[in-house]
């Protein structure tokens, strides 16, 4: 099996080859972008560290499917941050406000479009297999993204709700990321729904995670501004859980924070601070790195019994842990 450095290097090394179409350029060049300002790679990770826990075989067949969750995984972007008015996207300006909203939805539909040709490669074999899966998770993913618009139109969201949401939204991609690339392995179908559970369970920390940081972490590392979910009122898994566990008394100073306006920046950044101030005093931060613990915890426990051995097991710790000890 490949070192994780290695694999790594294996899909710097695929999208840096990644090539578009050069014309018309106002609708390939966001593309480019995209690809180009990078990002974790969480997906296309999981997809060849599952591959190579049964084959060492890195030809266009697993490098092409891989690309292209990525791929996808970036036409979502493209299209969440003109539905957030989201600024920033991994440290750099979002498309649409490099280009605008019009070029950016376009740009977005011919990147999934991308998405399906890479995919195409896929072993004959497998393909239908490999499409079935690929198609469900794309519908998946966009049903979460209709519940997560649904939250923001609800005074009060359940942590039931939210965990179902970003599911859909995040989890089954990564999922089924690694899957496909048990599947496009051979790996028996024991060991690929084992690694699914693995996956998804990684999705939901990674996601409870992404929240967390949006309000604790360092907006350097991060890669974009901290505090944004808070602005916004966004139903973060912190702001769910507030609002499930805060008695009374701090109840009500939530409701007075999510009613700050935040017209200017100073404004903005008082809300911030009021209600990082409210989540420390409710513990909310501690509360939030158990549940990512809990969420590892049932991801290792998805493959017990799958048939995998210690040193299979092992790397695929090692992919989990790197992923939780993350700052952005």
């Amino acid at each position: 099996m490949f070192q994780a450095a290695e694999i790594d290097k294996i899909i710097g090394q695929c999208f840096a080859a990644l090539t578009f179409k050069p014309f018309p350029e106002h609708l390939y060049d966001p593309l480019r972008y995209m690809i180009s300002i990078g990002g974790k790679r969480i997906r296309p990770r999981l997809c060849l560290t599952a591959y190579n826990l049964f084959s060492d075989r890195m030809d266009k067949s697993i490098l092409k499917p891989m690309m292209a969750l990525e791929v996808f995984h970036c036409f979502t972007l493209i299209h969440d941050d003109i539905m957030d008015n989201s600024d920033r996207r991994r440290g750099q300006p979002t498309v649409h406000k490099k280009w605008n909203n019009n070029t950016a939805i376009l740009s977005g539909d011919v990147m999934s479009i991308e998405a399906y040709t890479l995919l195409s490669e896929a072993p004959s074999e497998i393909l239908p297999e490999v499409l079935r899966l690929f198609n469900d998770t794309a519908s998946k993913v966009c049903e979460g993204q209709q519940l997560d618009m649904d939250f923001e139109k609800s005074s009060v969201v359940t942590l039931d709700e939210y965990l179902k949401m970003i599911g859909l939204k995040t989890a089954v991609l990564i999922a089924c990321s690694g899957k496909m690339g048990a599947l496009i392995a051979g790996a028996p179908r024991k060991v690929c729904d084992a690694i699914y559970d693995y996956g998804y369970a990684i999705g939901m920390a990674f996601q409870i995670m992404d929240d967390y940081l949006d309000t604790f972490g360092d907006p350097i590392i991060f890669g974009k501004n901290i505090g944004g979910d808070i602005v916004s009122n966004k139903k973060s898994w912190l702001l769910v859980y507030s609002m499930k566990n805060a008695a009374s008394e701090k109840s009500a100073r939530l409701q007075e924070i999510l009613a700050m306006p935040v017209g200017s920046d100073g404004e903005r950044a008082a809300k911030i601070a009021a209600m990082k101030e409210l989540y420390v005093g409710l513990g909310v931060d501690s509360a939030a790195l158990s549940e990512i613990e809990a969420y590892h915890r049932k991801a290792f426990a998805a493959l017990k019994d799958s048939g995998l051995g210690p040193q299979q097991m092992e790397r695929l710790k090692d992919y989990m842990e790197s992923l939780f000890n993350r700052k952005r």
